[in-house]
């Protein structure tokens, strides 16, 4: 691919913008023992800043692509950026760990509706090349996540709020770049929720979610329960999670695509489960380690990396349908089922030992295995290049 078709001003525009929403991810976790601390909140009631963030993500999923389609991708992506933008600054007055929670399910409707939307225009605008649209998707996720931890631990140091204002100034400068850069993809046929939840019919759009689903309850666990029991400083905590992000983004944007090249990406999904849970049975026996767990959860990064690159290919090349309607069906029971984790972490921490939601983690990337390997002739995987 050249130059010019790598680098349009519209994929260049959603990488940036998809960077700068997804910085909201990873901004959270050094300040989450600052907000426990001085709100007086248990480990259980801060991961709602995460429960509510996915769960309304998730369930906004069902229609951001039919409204997509409606009103098209360009219009939802702004609304997408400009809502995120609005309640991610709104989150700096927040006086109470419930009103961050609320603050941010908002935020999570307006990354259901950037996220589908983005991933359409830049598989649309990528004619010919979805797969590295894909990994460039993906790493500028990545990247966000990466450096969203860097920036809370930078600013977080002087206050939990700062953060999320922040957050708010960047999101704003990548709606005003969006508006002015992106242009409007190719029409998709017209869809309702209804629409999207047919999608399920598809024995293999089915099984690629449920596997989504268990890979993200574990993935939350880890990104979002870890910061709480690693004994370190908030710009620490930053630096540890900037290095996972930064491995995410390896993983996601070179690696995934060599070894699925040579394996089979449904091949390799089902052999980096197997790593990944590997990973969450040492950290449960690592006794809380702080040097150990800090050094797992980076190398973790790995294996999201490739992890969230291929179920993502999967669920747009799975299938017959179009990008929206595949994109939304498959997110939003991947979020939904990620929204159970934080609060379930916190809780078993809580009640057990602190080290103990890394058992469930392990067990939920298990069955992912299972399912996987049961329904493995289903896959009749195709490059999302030809899907239309």
């Amino acid at each position: 691919m050249g130059i010019r078709s790598r680098f349009q001003p519209a994929v260049l525009a959603v990488a940036l913008a998809t960077f700068a929403c997804f910085l909201g991810i990873g901004i959270v976790d050094p300040i989450l023992p600052s907000i426990a601390r001085e709100l007086g909140a248990s480990h259980f009631m801060v991961e709602f800043l995460f429960t509510s963030y996915l769960l309304v993500m998730g369930v906004s999923m069902l229609f951001a692509g039919a409204l997509a389609t409606r009103i098209g991708s360009k219009t939802t992506l702004l609304a997408g950026l400009a809502i995120v933008a609005v309640f991610s600054g709104l989150c700096y007055f927040a006086q109470s760990v419930e009103t961050l929670a609320v603050l941010r399910g908002f935020w999570g409707l307006g990354n259901a509706l950037f996220t589908t939307t983005a991933l359409a225009i830049l598989v649309g605008v990528a004619t010919g090349n979805a797969e590295r649209a894909i990994g460039l998707y993906e790493a500028s996720l990545g990247f966000g996540i990466a450096c969203g931890p860097l920036i809370g631990g930078v600013l977080g140091r002087q206050a939990w709020q700062l953060p999320f204002a922040g957050a708010s100034v960047i999101l704003a400068a990548a709606f005003v770049f969006s508006a002015l850069t992106v242009t409007e993809p190719d029409a998709e046929r017209q869809q309702t929720v209804r629409d999207v939840v047919a999608t399920f019919r598809h024995t293999g759009v089915r099984t690629n979610a449920l596997v989504g689903l268990l890979y993200t309850f574990g993935f939350f666990t880890l990104l979002a329960y870890t910061p709480l029991i690693l004994d370190l400083a908030t710009f620490e905590l930053g630096l540890v999670f900037f290095a996972w992000g930064m491995l995410v983004i390896v993983g996601s944007a070179a690696l995934a695509p060599r070894l699925n090249r040579r394996f089979g990406t449904p091949e390799v999904t089902r052999a980096t489960l197997s790593v990944f849970a590997v990973v969450f049975a040492v950290m449960w026996l690592s006794d809380g380690s702080t040097s150990a767990l800090a050094a797992l959860t980076v190398a973790a990064g790995l294996l999201c990396g490739v992890l969230n690159a291929n179920l993502t290919t999967l669920a747009m090349g799975i299938s017959g349908h179009g990008r929206s309607r595949a994109s939304g069906a498959f997110n939003s029971l991947r979020f939904t089922g990620g929204a159970l984790a934080p609060i379930t972490a916190g809780y078993v921490g809580q009640q057990y030992s602190a080290t103990t939601p890394y058992v469930l983690g392990a067990l939920a990337l298990l069955a992912g295995i299972g399912l996987l390997s049961a329904r493995f002739g289903e896959f009749r995987f195709t490059a999302p290049d030809a899907q239309h």
